[in-house]
């Protein structure tokens, strides 16, 4: 029987598995969809991954399925009612920055999906182990720089890798995974 080979994270847990094998790395189009990345990867920062996949059916009810109208429309009461919230990480910080990101996505003239996409780089180099796998790269840079001058919040170089890792503008997994033939 042949070992299944996978990124080492992607083998941590039955949760950590569904992820890397279904969703971490392949391509994510649509505005509500992106944004709802955005807003995901906002609320992770300093937090484990897995909290927030633990979360995010709780987040999806929360934020009303992350449409960005309906999240843009958002009054101090939807913000009081989103820091009473359990199911969610309650930051108020970062609970703002998805109210204010929606706002920001909505005056974008093509649209944030576009914007994003506008930095795939399909040619990113296969990292042979997790060890070669960036935290910050020239375009995350970029594209933090160009979303924040839109107006959005909680967007650094780092979270804009993360959110290009998770919604497949780079192919991150290792070279020997499993995945990345199917990516």
């Amino acid at each position: 029987m042949t070992e299944v080979v996978r990124c080492t994270w992607g083998t941590m847990t039955p949760l950590y598995t569904a992820y890397h094998d279904e969703e971490w790395g392949r391509p994510v189009r649509g505005d509500d969809r992106v944004f709802e990345r955005v807003c995901l990867e906002a609320f992770q920062s300093g937090l484990s991954w897995l909290t927030i996949l633990r979360k995010r059916e709780n987040f999806r009810q929360a934020f009303d399925g992350f449409e960005i109208p309906k999240v843009a429309a958002y009054t101090e009461h939807d913000v009081e009612r989103l820091m009473a919230d359990v199911g969610i990480v309650r930051n108020r910080a970062k609970i703002e920055a998805a109210i204010t990101n929606a706002r920001a996505a909505q005056r974008l003239e093509e649209g944030l999906s576009a914007l994003v996409w506008k930095y795939h780089d399909p040619d990113s180099p296969v990292p042979k182990s997790m060890a070669d796998v960036p935290a910050i790269t020239p375009a995350s840079k970029a594209l933090a720089k160009e979303l924040k001058r839109h107006g959005f919040a909680f967007v650094g170089p780092t979270t804009a890798y993360a959110l290009m890792q998770a919604i497949g503008l780079v192919n991150d997994h290792i070279a020997d995974c499993v995945t990345r033939a199917g990516s």
